[in-house]
């Protein structure tokens, strides 16, 4: 529990928490992303009990904003990303492992200060859990092959990709015609097609970015939702330190602000 200006940072503690997250949920990848009619609901699967959940509470309205799952080895043996990516070299690697899940922020909250406090959270959770490596699935939305491989191209040459963290998508989740397009682009990026990866990374899956995310190689595709999704992996050492710095120095800092089991 963490109290940070006009925002609460928690662990979900009860059932109506857990609730009202996964209604902000539905909210955000049926009703925003998809288009769904039906205004009302939860998005809910069967590892959400498996799962620890970080909140984020709006002090004013009361209401969660902002929510992640986090899967910790310590707990739990099956991890969502295993629908979609090969995940034999991620479980190969020594150490516990945390996946990080099901992200999402209220449309009116979606600015630098809640996102930081998404990832405050998250490196506490992985220090009192040990976690050696973090994990998971970021979503782009695009249905489009093409864009698919212009974000590939982009990764491959930031050196997002290392042969031994390559986890390529299940065949039910392979992209149909992408490695065609994958192929057909051995040439540096123009600026227009730079420009259109600029504007197609969302602000999470940019979090990611910043502190060193590598990732798996090759996107997985979800219809359902009509998007694709690359699978991240952090290192704790590789954790940019200025990030850890940050969080120390807000917790010395702050006044009033304390985290507890």
């Amino acid at each position: 529990y963490s109290d940070r200006g006009p925002y609460i940072l928690k662990t979900v503690s009860s059932s109506a928490e857990l609730i009202e997250a996964l209604k902000l949920r539905y909210q955000v990848f049926h009703v925003e992303m998809i288009g769904k009619n039906k205004t009302r609901g939860i998005d809910v699967d069967q590892f959400d009990f498996l799962c620890d959940h970080l909140i984020i509470i709006d002090k004013k309205s009361q209401k969660i904003v902002g929510t992640y799952r986090l899967n910790c080895s310590l707990f739990s043996q099956k991890f969502y990303s295993e629908n979609e990516f090969n995940l034999k070299n991620i479980f190969s690697l020594p150490g516990i492992k945390l996946e990080l899940g099901r992200a999402c922020i209220h449309k009116d909250f979606r600015k630098g200060m809640v996102i930081n406090l998404l990832w405050r959270g998250i490196a506490e959770y992985m220090s009192k859990t040990n976690s050696e490596i973090l994990f998971g699935c970021a979503s782009i939305k695009t249905t489009q092959p093409r864009q698919a491989a212009l974000l590939y191209h982009r990764f491959a040459n930031e050196q997002r990709f290392q042969n031994h963290l390559l986890c390529p998508p299940t065949r039910q989740f392979t992209m149909p015609l992408l490695d065609l397009w994958i192929h057909s682009m051995q040439r540096p990026l123009t600026d227009a097609e730079n420009l259109e990866v600029d504007e197609m990374i969302p602000p999470l899956c940019r979090a990611y970015l910043k502190i060193g995310a590598f990732l798996g190689g090759e996107p997985a595709y979800d219809p359902e939702f009509k998007c694709i999704d690359f699978l991240t992996i952090l290192h704790r050492e590789n954790v940019n330190k200025a990030l850890w710095r940050k969080y120390q120095t807000c917790e010395t800092s702050q006044s009033g602000s304390s985290m507890n089991n």
